[in-house]
């Protein structure tokens, strides 16, 4: 049987649909948080898609504990955020879909095309993929 699923507000979902930059918070071998920004996409499903390079210090530790915590300001409203706090779901570890995945966020972020030096870097890079779910969400939206 699957795990329960969080229950997004359709303002939540509406605030996570637009892309914005979210700091995301993971955990060091000894416990100390760690944070690093990257780009995200909420997934249909409402778990939300991010993608590293693999060997970056956020990647290995959600590799070794499946706990996050994330926050996403509002970027014309700083008194407008979400967090969230979930867990890994799934690992996607084939490289040729991961890579997909970062091509894919690129677009989101640069709607005008990311340069071809990106996509090709990216081609090439060893690439992960995580499907977080999310567990817990707080937010300071009001705007229904």
């Amino acid at each position: 049987m699957p795990e329960p699923q969080f229950a997004l507000t359709d303002a939540q979902r509406r605030f996570l649909a637009r892309p914005g930059f979210v700091s995301i918070a993971t955990l060091d071998e000894d416990g100390t948080p760690t944070q690093a920004v990257i780009w995200y996409r909420l997934e249909p499903d409402d778990r939300i898609l991010v993608n590293s390079r693999a060997g970056r210090r956020w990647c290995e530790n959600l590799r070794r504990d499946p706990r996050v915590s994330m926050s996403l300001i509002d970027q014309g409203d700083g008194y407008r955020w979400l967090g969230l706090a979930g867990h890994v779901d799934e690992v996607v570890a084939d490289v040729d879909r991961a890579r997909a995945d970062i091509i894919a966020l690129a677009h989101r972020y640069h709607p005008e095309g990311p340069s071809p030096t990106t996509i090709a870097a990216f081609r090439r890079q060893p690439r992960v993929t995580f499907l977080l779910r999310i567990d817990a969400v707080h937010d300071e939206l009001e705007d229904g």
